[in-house]
């Protein structure tokens, strides 16, 4: 508040102009909710009074048995999840989701049996009403298929339970129908394709309860003794209810990602959308910026592709990663006309000064449209902690020149000005993740792509191998999780890539050529 104060006297004597960029703040409590131990704790305590509630309540045979074996699956569960996605367990949100997701799932299948039982739904009907698929098809599409499979067999195990006895037939339609739901979803980018899932689901459930004879029974002796009534209508319920969960899923899945966070990739691919006012903006105040974006974004997505990260965040990122440039877009050279350079004018630390500013206002833009949290850490990592080494190797050069000018005129060595290496370095963090340190290496390399006289495959090969070789060894990538292996595999993608990029074309010949007599047709030279 004292601050507020002080910078609005400052504003009224003409002595700040009264603005603040937006920065990432951390809020400590926050932090906590979302990785304290506290609140997973009670999570997993809020998770077993749930399973306990709905064995405990109703008609159960040895419903303390019951919630034994449930209590040791829960164990088994939370093992699993410790070893096989610490990422999950040591985030509440994707934690407080998942276990969600499964009791969710569970108090449906209790509500089903429930009604079941007091009459309300006929008990022929009843199997094929359960949503077996509901937890593995929204896990599966909001934190991955590992997840999707982690809920097929725990919801199995746990649902198996629910039923009144362990039901082995109940156990292996759950599975069965989790798996497809998983293996259908394993890239999901539209909608559509989670009611073509559901579809597929609903005619796995009909196909194993016609099986196990939860549909029928047809009498092929006396066809006039079966209740074909009754068979259309467990028909109709058991792909009915699998197109039913999708479409549910799919209507859950916006608020699922508000709530707690998580983007999926459907979400990735509607922020694509080229119309977003940040894009439209930079087409039209800073087009050369857009056109080099649009330039990384086909060189980072195609090599997240080949090293198993998420080619559409990449593809996004790169979108955004230079909208700080629309502050003054004309200082950076993508957007200089001609023979003018506003540089020129400018001592070099003040040229820095504008270029890593990109980066700040670049955030203050993202957080003031509402862009994706990742997005702006992309934004933040993009340039890590490098120097613009264009500007250091001018101020250096400068420094040189003063100090050759005061020996020849006799100065003190301490009236040259030093140069000091951090105020010509970006603030970073350094990339933290696989797509931010892959955006990263096509920024630059496209980039320094441009200066190429001639493009030739090799002079393109040994400009990305240098670039990410220097990149290794000045620690730039210490912090991202990509082993050399994959790395190199990057370079070759950008290099493939860029090979297309800048392939030569053919010098098609002007028009006053093909208006003289040496470029005219034969038959227009025998009319002549």
């Amino acid at each position: 508040m004292f601050d507020f104060f002080k910078r609005w006297k400052l504003v009224g004597r003409g002595m700040d102009c009264g603005k603040r960029r937006r920065q990432v703040e951390t809020n400590e409590f926050l932090e906590g909710l979302e990785c304290g131990w506290i609140m997973r704790g009670i999570l997993l305590a809020a998770f077993v009074l749930g399973i306990a509630a709905l064995i405990f309540t109703g008609v159960q045979e040895e419903p303390a048995k019951k919630f034994l074996l449930c209590l040791l699956i829960f164990v088994t569960a939370v093992a699993q999840l410790w070893i096989n996605h610490p990422q999950t367990m040591h985030s509440n949100a994707r934690l407080g989701v998942l276990l969600g997701v499964l009791l969710g799932q569970l108090a449906m299948i209790k509500v089903i049996l429930s009604q079941a039982a007091a009459g309300n739904i006929d008990l022929q009907l009843a199997p094929l009403l359960i949503p077996y698929a509901f937890a593995p098809l929204t896990l599966s599409v909001l934190l991955g298929k590992n997840h999707g499979i982690y809920a097929a067999v725990f919801a199995s195990l746990w649902g198996s339970l629910l039923v009144g006895r362990i039901d082995p037939v109940f156990l292996v339609i759950s599975l069965i129908t989790g798996f497809i739901a998983v293996f259908v979803t394993l890239q999901v980018r539209r909608r559509s394709r989670l009611v073509r899932a559901g579809v597929y689901v609903g005619l796995a459930t009909w196909i194993l309860a016609a099986t196990f004879g939860q549909i029928g029974p047809v009498v092929w002796e006396l066809p006039s003794q079966t209740n074909w009534q009754m068979i259309g209508w467990q028909s109709f319920a058991a792909i009915a209810t699998g197109i039913g969960t999708a479409v549910f899923v799919s209507g859950i899945l916006p608020m699922l990602e508000h709530m707690f966070k998580i983007t999926t990739d459907i979400s990735w691919l509607e922020m694509t959308d080229l119309n977003h006012p940040l894009l439209k903006r930079l087409s039209l105040e800073a087009p050369g910026t857009y056109h080099h974006s649009l330039a990384v974004a086909n060189l980072s997505e195609a090599a997240a592709e080949t090293v198993g990260a998420n080619p559409t965040i990449c593809r996004v990122g790169s979108y955004f990663h230079d909208i700080g440039k629309l502050v003054k877009p004309q200082y950076f050279t993508e957007n200089i006309p001609h023979g003018e350079n506003p540089h020129d004018d400018l001592t070099p630390t003040m040229s820095a000064l504008i270029i890593i500013a990109h980066v700040k206002e670049g955030i203050d833009l993202a957080l003031k449209h509402k862009l994706n949290h990742e997005i702006v850490e992309v934004i933040r990592q993009h340039h890590g902690t490098s120097t613009v080494s264009y500007f250091l190797q001018r101020a250096l050069q400068q420094q040189e020149d003063a100090r050759l000018g005061g020996k020849i005129m006799n100065m003190r060595a301490d009236d040259i000005p030093d140069v000091s290496e951090e105020s010509f370095r970006y603030p970073g963090p350094r990339p933290q993740t696989k797509e931010a340190a892959l955006v990263s290496l096509a920024d630059s390399i496209e980039s320094a792509s441009r200066s190429l006289e001639r493009p030739t495959p090799q002079r393109i090969d040994d400009l990305v191998r240098d670039l990410v070789r220097d990149r290794i060894e000045s620690g730039q990538l210490d912090d991202a999780p990509l082993t050399i292996a994959e790395l190199w595999r990057a370079a070759e993608s950008f290099r493939f890539t860029l090979v297309n990029m800048l392939h030569a074309r053919i010098a098609y010949p002007r028009r006053d050529q093909r208006d003289t007599p040496q470029g005219r047709r034969p038959e227009e030279k025998s009319a002549a």
